[in-house]
């Protein structure tokens, strides 16, 4: 791949609605890389077994203290993560910062429980079981060895440091008066 180095992936299907499975897995293969695909509930164990160096995610919105709020499941993999010490990195231009929001006062999407209940258009449980499907988790910034965007790694303490290398961008792009 870039630079000579050869990179492995291992994919997670992301449940329930498989964007792993269908976009991920797509794009990586489409780009060259040699992609393992896995169900979601095997990060523990290609972890334990060694199998990963490091954990790469993406973002949906990274706050100025340094929550990582992105696609569920995004959480458990930095606790496995960080239970085997593998470095998490998250992935994100700057434009996914928020600068302002804090953490108590993020709301997190619930789906359709229909997306759990029904595969392939067919019930897999009892229709009157009850249904959680948070869309998104939030990472809590103790949990995110760095994070890579266009402006360079930002590194703990986030708290100072995204304000710092974030922040002095959008205020360049606020209007003045």
């Amino acid at each position: 791949m870039a630079k000579g180095k050869r990179v492995k992936v291992i994919a997670t299907e992301t449940r329930p609605r498989l964007q792993g499975a269908k976009l991920t897995v797509f794009e990586l293969l489409k780009d060259g890389f040699d992609v393992t695909l896995i169900t979601d509930n095997m990060v523990g164990y290609v972890m334990s077994r060694g199998m990963v160096n490091k954990v790469v995610v993406g973002a949906d919105r990274v706050l100025r203290d340094g929550h990582v709020i992105n696609k569920i499941g995004t959480l458990t993999l930095a606790v496995v993560a960080k239970r085997f010490e593998v470095p998490f990195y998250v992935a994100a231009p700057s434009s996914t910062f928020d600068l302002e929001t804090k953490v108590e006062d993020v709301v997190i999407e619930h789906r359709d429980p229909s997306e759990v209940l029904v595969v392939n258009e067919k019930p897999i449980t009892l229709s009157e079981v009850k249904v959680l499907n948070p869309a998104f988790d939030i990472t809590p910034p103790a949990l995110v060895t760095a994070i890579i965007t266009e402006k360079g790694l930002i590194k703990p303490p986030y708290e100072e440091s995204i304000p710092r290398i974030i922040g002095a961008q959008q205020d360049l792009s606020e209007p003045t008066t």
